[in-house]
């Protein structure tokens, strides 16, 4: 090669910048394998690994397009139920959770009007005592909602159908397939795992038949050890703060609720255990679950919480282990 020439071809090389991304849409995640090559931001094969390990009961919490810790831990737990090890993408794993349904994992929505009926909350108080002055603790708005009808992260929701307005009904869109023909289990046990922030389904012999997420205890408030038992499940819950556990910001020195809602602190469902004070529930942050820590409770993504709420009875056993 002429050594004068290779000047010029690195300034071309560098004005034309990295290598385009993969196409982000429906036909392209439905037909994704998985590549060698792993490029930043939202991956195809992530998305459908995601998507596939919510169908067999194993959440990544939100689904984002991401290799991120939830989608990692839920790899491992998928992979260890079918038999093999680890928590990586490989060929072989993707292959096993693709047999796991043939049913495409994005799917086109036209938006409803019941989508965009409300009520909405356009701004959430951040403070506890200014949370119960609302009549509601409703989404904020249809993105928001939609975004947690399909468990999806708004980011991807919105690179999926780019120029689509969210907000308007008859409006077709693309969002997460969450179909799922199996039929749901009872849980004879749940293992919470304090150290890992996993919550566990176990049936009569043991074995594995659903895998959550979930931020677990504070240092003001720890998770409780020892086994205990669920007492009763409540859906669409109000919060009752009580004065006597002191949570960091929370002035008030008397009792006060708050209204239900997706955005209640404990989010859509709350499942009461038999020590006073704790129990299983949903959560408005999802994207912080299984990331940070919670007011001692188990804190689950609200879909988790419901799918949960399904397969468990009054009694169900409920282990707590560090």
């Amino acid at each position: 090669m002429n050594r004068g020439l290779l000047p010029v071809l690195l300034f071309l090389l560098a004005c034309a910048g990295p290598a385009p991304a993969a196409p982000i849409d429906l036909k392209a995640i439905n037909e994704a394998q998985l590549s060698a090559k792993r490029g930043q931001g939202l991956n195809p094969a992530i998305i459908k690994a995601q998507v596939l390990l919510a169908r067999a009961h194993f959440s990544p919490g939100v689904i984002d397009g991401r290799d991120g810790e939830n989608f990692k831990k839920a790899l491992a737990a998928f992979a260890s139920a079918s038999g093999s090890a680890g928590g990586k993408l490989t060929k072989e794993l993707f292959d096993r959770l693709a047999a796991t349904s043939s049913e495409p994992v994005l799917q086109e929505y036209t938006i409803a009007e019941a989508d965009l009926k409300g009520p909405f909350v356009p701004k959430i108080p951040a403070k506890m005592e200014d949370m119960a002055k609302l009549d509601h603790l409703a989404h904020r708005n249809p993105l928001e909602a939609l975004a947690e009808k399909f468990h999806m992260d708004e980011g991807l929701l919105k690179a999926l159908n780019p120029g689509k307005p969210l907000d308007k009904a008859g409006t077709a869109i693309v969002v997460a397939s969450l179909k799922d023909d199996k039929t749901r289990e009872k849980a004879s046990k749940l293992v919470v795992e304090k150290s890992a922030r996993t919550l566990r389904a176990l049936d009569k012999g043991g074995k594995l038949i659903a895998y959550f997420p979930a931020s677990i205890g504070s240092q003001e408030k720890p998770a409780p050890s020892g086994t205990h038992k669920i007492e009763r499940v409540a859906q669409n819950p109000s919060y009752t703060y009580n004065p006597k556990y002191k949570f960091k910001g929370v002035k008030s020195d008397k009792p006060f609720t708050i209204k239900p809602g997706p955005n209640n602190p404990v989010g859509a469902v709350w499942i009461a255990l038999s020590v006073e004070g704790y129990g299983i529930h949903g959560t408005p942050d999802a994207a912080k679950v299984g990331k940070s820590f919670s007011h001692g409770c188990v804190r689950l993504t609200n879909w988790d919480a419901t799918e949960l709420a399904a397969m468990i009875e009054k009694g169900t056993p409920v282990e707590f282990v560090d």
